[in-house]
């Protein structure tokens, strides 16, 4: 399973990479807002840290406006993918940045069907958003089961990058019931090292090592 980061502060980018631990990152224009930096200035930092995919989204909701955009976003490093609204003219794009060799990645999914439109435009990923489905009442991991389900049914290649991901229990749901990838903010990726029984232990071997000769 591929790990991403959710995110467009560079400072925690180069921490969880330090680790040789991360995949790819996720950008959208709210966290690239919040930098105060301008938005190609920090694709093209993001890109040159991380080797793998670097989502970029558009910011026209156009199709043709989506595609001006995409055309300048992908000039920006061979890792950039770029990221698509799942609206009408957002799949539309999809269809044409796919037949360019462009991969892509369709965000806003929150349900099957909206999957399955998706992969049918030859989206490169789907990003269903666990938490923000859970919120409504909804069964969050239950949309990444049925979108499992009817991409292997079909033999859909759009890879499943489970987003709004809250911490290691929506990390291990989405990996068992089989999404490809997970993106999530720092403090959700931090929590994937802990368990109390891990700090008791060592705790433990410290106290013990204290009496070992070396």
């Amino acid at each position: 399973m591929e790990l991403y980061l959710d995110t467009a502060n560079v400072d925690e980018i180069k921490e969880i990479a330090s680790y040789g631990l991360l995949d790819g990152v996720t950008t959208n224009p709210s966290l690239i807002a919040k930098s105060g930096r301008s938005f190609k200035e920090v694709i093209k930092e993001i890109c040159a840290i991380v080797p793998g995919p670097v989502s970029a989204e558009v910011l026209a909701t156009k199709h043709e406006d989506m595609l001006k955009e995409a055309d300048e976003l992908v000039k920006i490093a061979p890792n950039v993918v770029i990221k698509v609204p799942l609206i009408p003219e957002g799949l539309k794009t999809v269809v044409k940045l796919t037949e360019k060799g462009i991969p892509t990645n369709v965000t806003l999914c929150f349900s099957a069907p909206q999957a399955l439109l998706a992969a049918k435009a030859g989206a490169t990923y789907i990003s269903p958003f666990i938490g923000r489905v859970d919120d409504t009442s909804w069964d969050g991991m239950e949309l990444v089961s049925e979108i499992r389900e009817i991409y292997d049914n079909y033999g859909y290649e759009t890879k499943i990058l489970a987003a709004s991901i809250r911490g290691p229990i929506h990390l291990k749901e989405s990996a068992l019931r089989g999404a490809d990838c997970a993106t999530m903010p720092i403090s959700a990726y931090q929590q994937l090292f802990k368990h109390p029984l891990t700090d008791i232990g060592l705790e433990k071997f410290l106290e013990d090592a204290k009496k070992l000769k070396w």
